[in-house]
């Protein structure tokens, strides 16, 4: 099996009342049972805007932390879901499912498979 990642970019989502957003959840929990169901959903999530955000560089040896990131991320990334299927067919799949269910736009990329190195288990 292999991991993807489908985001959506929040700057993709168009305004929508809180009524409209909660139609949205309504719509994506059939299908976030579905995917459980079918055994590929590993998460899904999205960021709290309201929690504080830091940075770490440990460039200098030593990591030193300060807030905020380099980017607006949260003004970027808006939600994710981690999904673990069988090839990218799959993943375009849910990707598709995904996109109906928001009514916006996703971004697939699937996620690096470890290097092993000899002595390395």
């Amino acid at each position: 099996m292999t991991e993807y990642v489908i985001l959506f970019n929040d700057e993709w989502v168009p305004e929508h009342t809180d009524e409209e957003l909660l139609g949205k959840s309504r719509a994506l929990r059939p299908l976030l049972a579905e995917m459980r169901a079918a055994g590929v959903l590993i998460f899904t999530g999205g960021l709290d805007t309201d929690a504080p955000v830091f940075s770490v560089d440990a460039s200098s040896g030593t990591p030193l932390f300060t807030d905020g990131p380099y980017v607006e991320s949260k003004e970027h990334l808006g939600g994710f879901a981690v999904v673990d299927v069988a090839d990218e067919e799959a993943a375009r799949l849910w990707a598709g499912k995904i996109a109906v269910a928001c009514g916006w736009p996703q971004e697939v990329h699937r996620f690096q498979v470890p290097r092993q190195f000899p002595g390395n288990s």
